[in-house]
């Protein structure tokens, strides 16, 4: 792209004398970048690199721009990183979406699909993947190698289903993402004692994914026992989540790595669940909160709430004060002239 193709996409306006034709093929942060990078800086405390810097364009607020170097080409923007990523969505749009890794169009040989299978034109099928009876995927959808679709799933148009999944009674939408090593639809958590130890509990609901979801690696959802598991539209769910039966999670919402959600777990839209969050079962969380990294979440959430806390969450103005406290006790604790106190 040139520099006035750049400023065209992202609103931003070239400083005086910008050369408009100077072409940027690639982005790098602002250390790495060279003269046909574009870069950006939001935060002063890279001012150091922006003096430094070698790019070709960074994109800036006008705050920075008295500590750009003489040649760099400046482009004013109020959102640096919107921009930025905007620019590397068009120079890179196949690292959107992961693509077939064997580099085959079509059902690549070593690739097994049942006779009733139904795959529109223009699905990729990578070597080892194995398409159950009456699967049905849509145009532009990838399988990536050793994939495993089960009997009846239904898989929407432009997905991408990395190597090494397992997906069973399953309903998936549309530009849907999930990442290698994903198990979805398998059966959940489900036992009662009996006289002669724990009786299991049959599963018999699915998983119901909606449109532009990702999922990242390794991440497990259970199918529902007599409900549906249920992913709303948009959401993002990072590398080494469980989502256990029943779940309900709504629209856009943010689930970080290595969170766990037990049974017939409820998030409404917009929640935000940090690195780590354990909730238990029959829980719901509220449209619009969010939970610190570590909590744990032992009673419902309201909407729009902010909990954290290592323990069970709450509030997190409370959970600040209570750490002060503990904190003060213990210098006290250590201080001989105040323990009498």
């Amino acid at each position: 792209m040139t520099v006035r193709e750049i400023a065209a996409l992202t609103g931003a306006e070239p400083r005086n004398g910008a050369l408009l034709d100077h072409v940027i093929s690639n982005v790098a942060p602002l250390d790495l970048a060279g003269p046909s990078d574009v870069s950006f800086i939001e935060q002063p405390k890279y001012a150091d690199s922006l003096a430094e810097t070698h790019a070709g364009a960074c994109l800036m607020t006008e705050r920075f721009e008295s500590g750009a170097p003489r040649g760099l080409i400046v482009l004013r923007t109020k959102e640096p990183y919107r921009a930025f990523i905007a620019v590397q969505r068009k120079l890179f749009p196949e690292s959107m979406r992961p693509v077939s890794m064997f580099g085959a169009d079509g059902v690549a040989p070593g690739a097994i699909v049942h006779s009733s299978a139904r795959l529109e034109s223009g699905v990729t099928v990578d070597p080892g993947a194995v398409i159950g009876p009456d699967v049905r995927i849509g145009a532009g959808t990838v399988i990536g190698a050793n994939a495993a679709i089960g009997a009846g799933v239904q898989i929407g148009r432009d997905c991408a289903i990395g190597s090494n999944c397992s997906v069973t009674h399953s309903l998936i939408g549309d530009r849907v993402i999930i990442h290698p090593g994903c198990c979805i639809g398998q059966d959940g958590f489900g036992y009662i004692p009996g006289k002669a130890g724990l009786d299991k509990v049959p599963q018999i609901g699915r998983v119901i994914i909606q449109d532009d979801v990702e999922i990242g690696a390794g991440t497990t959802i259970d199918r529902g026992g007599i409900r549906d598991t249920f992913i709303g539209e948009g959401t993002k769910i990072d590398n080494l989540c469980q989502i256990a039966h029943n779940c309900r999670i709504g629209r856009h919402c943010i689930i970080v790595a290595q969170s766990g959600l037990s049974g017939s777990v409820t998030l409404e839209d917009y929640v935000v669940l940090g690195g780590s969050v354990g909730v238990i079962d029959h829980i719901t969380i509220g449209k619009g909160a969010k939970l610190a990294a570590r909590s744990s979440v032992m009673r419902n959430v309201p909407p729009g709430a902010q909990w954290g806390g290592i323990g069970p969450a709450k509030p997190l103005k409370q959970a600040f004060r209570e750490v002060v406290i503990l904190e003060r006790l213990a210098r006290r604790a250590d201080d001989p002239e105040k323990q009498g106190d």
